[in-house]
């Protein structure tokens, strides 16, 4: 077989993704899947939930994964890719264990993980390795064979996950009024985490205390410089295409959690506020931290910082996110087939924009740390599961 399309030793992918309901019965329910553990009332889920009650108790997030595992298998058909690939998610159904016990029964034993999240942080990467762990356990319990899983390095530099963003920005650039367009400001957003788990991302190496200063918390860590660096080459990429230089800001959305934890600012909202006070005549919303449409971008975003716009008098566009873009799905094959060359022991040739570089294919002991210490699968501190792991 060809080197460009030998994916062994894998023998299947799966898409790992977080859930999402699929209809008002499911609100509650899958909240408190998100939420387990932390002793939320079921009436205070019920208003977390409203968002999804507004379209009808459904999160777009698992049409948009059929539409990506469609676009795979596609893409890997098309190009000479003899692979299976799987979809399971941490929180919905299809769960994650269910998917993974039905890949063990189907004979594969050497698992790459392609997981929703782009960049490092606790709760895009280790979370889901977490996630792995368990259920390698679950199946170890019921005497199944236990497959090696290796998540895919993230990709938030991947050229076929960037491109089509600064696509969606010129596209949302060119909705705007010709008199605002060349004035507008690109307005890069991403979920907010806490600013510890910020200072926290990416490997050991990465990690501060507060920043490069020390002195204002989540500016240090991989995911607060992974974003940056991306959005400086969309910024860098409209400007050599426009010939006009946008002024831009990285800015969250989405924040949850106690009030009095700190997590990474601005809004979204309170920028639109500063922007238009500054008398700036449009802004293009970029969520570049979302592979998808998903609920955090048509309420956060298209529906809240939409309205506050709006309210403002400001005019807005959201650019698209890359969802099942075929150049993402022809970058999902082009790392599974790069790691797959770096499994056989040979040195691959590794995509990737900006000054970052391509990230580590093995999370290193240390990466993106938990408060609380548990197994986590695919990584260089994995031992294998343990007979008492939770189920």
């Amino acid at each position: 077989m060809p080197e460009q399309r030998d994916p062994s030793p894998y023998d299947a992918l799966l898409l790992l993704s977080f859930g999402g309901p699929e209809g008002p019965d499911d609100v509650v329910p899958f909240l408190e899947n998100v939420t387990r553990g932390r002793g939320i009332p079921r009436e205070r889920l019920k208003e977390v939930g409203r968002h999804y009650f507004l379209f009808g108790g459904v999160s777009p997030i698992n049409a948009q994964n059929r539409e990506l595992l469609d676009a795979l298998r596609k893409d890997f058909a098309e190009n000479g890719l003899d692979l299976p690939v799987y979809w399971g998610n941490r929180n919905w159904a299809p769960y994650l264990t269910d998917t993974l016990r039905t890949m063990v029964n189907d004979g594969h034993r050497r698992i790459a993980v392609l997981a929703t999240s782009a960049y490092a942080s606790y709760s895009g990467c280790r979370q889901y390795r977490e996630n792995l762990a368990d259920a390698l356990a679950v199946l170890q319990a019921e005497g199944l064979p236990v497959p090696q899983v290796d998540k895919l390095r993230h990709y938030f530099n991947h050229p076929g996950f960037v491109r089509p963003m600064i696509d969606g920005v010129l596209a949302s650039l060119a909705e705007l009024p010709a008199e605002a367009r060349d004035g507008a400001h690109l307005a890069f957003t991403t979920h907010s985490i806490p600013t510890a788990a910020a200072d926290t991302s990416g490997t050991p190496a990465d990690h501060t205390e507060g920043g490069a200063d020390h002195t204002e918390g989540g500016t240090g860590g991989a995911y607060v410089a992974q974003h940056l660096d991306v959005a400086r080459v969309i910024a860098d990429a409209v400007r050599e295409e426009t010939g006009v230089d946008h002024p831009w800001q990285l800015v969250y959305q989405s924040r949850s959690g106690a009030p009095h934890i700190p997590w990474l600012e601005p809004d979204i909202c309170d920028h639109l506020e500063e922007r238009h006070a500054a008398g700036v005549p449009a802004v293009v919303m970029a969520p570049i931290g979302f592979v998808s449409d998903h609920m955090e971008v048509k309420y956060d975003l298209d529906t809240e910082a939409t309205a506050k716009a709006a309210e403002l008098g400001l005019p807005v566009v959201r650019s698209a996110t890359v969802g099942a873009d075929p150049r993402f799905a022809a970058a999902v094959r082009e790392l599974l087939l790069e790691r797959a060359v770096a499994e056989r022991g040979r040195a691959p040739e590794r995509c990737a924009l900006g000054a970052l570089g391509a990230s580590h294919d093995l999370c290193p002991v240390g990466c993106c740390p938990a408060r609380a210490p548990r197994p986590a699968a695919a990584g260089a501190d994995w031992r294998g599961p343990v007979a008492d792991a939770p189920a």
